[in-house]
């Protein structure tokens, strides 16, 4: 059986290398290499850099509703999608004898879109998980044909949880193809009523608003750790804040963000609500670094009553 894999970053590496171990992979399609660093590089990207390693033709349209007949002349018999990152036009969803297979890192019909373990983190979830689904024109609308849920723990971030999923919706693909193939499957609608978005994050999103509540905001923080990291404003400058721990504390008549202790751990900042510890950090123009040498190369004394913005 012929497999078209189509995806682009690392978080479809390991989807990518299921297929190459257990099936015919005949091309891989990926967005474009991009631009990098100071000296402005070309990097492949991941999926690009595991098919070369395998010599898989790889093809990386501009954008593939207008390019796409390389696609159909390697006649895959099945099409699987894992962040891709373009719209597939209807000639590429239609070809395929079983299908054109996405793998999503929600549990849909929550969180479609292109950002659902940042939002899922965000947003308060308890859990999330992987649908196996079948692709159409719409964005993540598709029949669910199986999915499989895990907690998301108290000390997960985006980079944790990203590496877990990534690794469950290998081993849920690898578990559900078969059933795809001899027709066994199961094809779900999915409830218009109990849809959500989870669009990609725009930059102002990154920005702390201190005057959110404690969970919000350590939500926020490790939701965007470690890329690309939440900011707020000190001494005039953007800081990175990568880490955090929720406190019970409460301090009445203090403006929200303000810096009212400095404790071994790190810099405690009050919220609406209560206050959080800011644990690990980067400063503008720095390395990253723990918040506790940050104070204390700055002094206790200075940073104390500085409020972020």
């Amino acid at each position: 059986m012929k497999v078209v894999f189509m995806g682009t970053p690392d978080f479809s590496v390991p989807v990518l290398q299921g297929l190459i171990d257990h099936y015919e992979v005949v091309g891989v399609v990926s967005q474009p290499d991009k631009r990098v660093g100071r000296h402005q590089e070309f990097v492949s990207t991941p999926t690009k850099r595991l098919a070369e390693e395998h010599s898989i033709p790889v093809f990386q349209p501009i954008k593939i509703r207008n390019d796409y007949q390389k696609i159909l002349d390697l006649h895959p018999d099945i099409i699987v999608t894992c962040a891709y990152g373009q719209i597939i036009p209807k000639e590429i969803l239609d070809y395929p004898k079983y299908g054109c297979i996405n793998v999503h890192a929600s549990l849909l019909p929550k969180l479609r879109g292109g950002a659902p373990i940042h939002k899922a983190i965000i947003d308060g979830y308890d859990t999330t998980g992987i649908t196996i689904m079948y692709m159409d024109v719409g964005m993540d609308d598709g029949d669910i044909i199986r999915q499989k849920e895990i907690s998301i723990e108290e000390s997960d971030n985006l980079e944790s949880l990203h590496d877990k999923l990534s690794i469950l919706g290998r081993d849920l693909l690898l578990d559900t193809l078969p059933s795809i193939i001899d027709g066994t499957n199961s094809r779900i609608k999915q409830n218009a009523e109990e849809v959500t978005f989870a669009y990609n994050i725009k930059r102002e999103e990154e920005h702390i608003s201190f005057e959110k509540s404690s969970r919000e905001v350590f939500n926020l923080i490790r939701g965007l750790s470690p890329i690309p990291g939440a900011n707020a404003i000190l001494f005039e400058k953007e800081m990175k804040i990568y880490e955090s721990v929720l406190l019970e504390k409460e301090y009445s008549g203090v403006a929200c963000g303000t810096i009212v202790d400095v404790v071994k751990k790190g810099i405690v900042v009050t919220t609406n609500n209560g206050s959080l510890l800011l644990t690990k950090i980067k400063p503008f123009g720095k390395k990253t670094m723990d918040a506790f040498s940050y104070a204390n190369g700055i002094g206790k004394e200075k940073l104390l009553g500085q409020v972020f913005e």
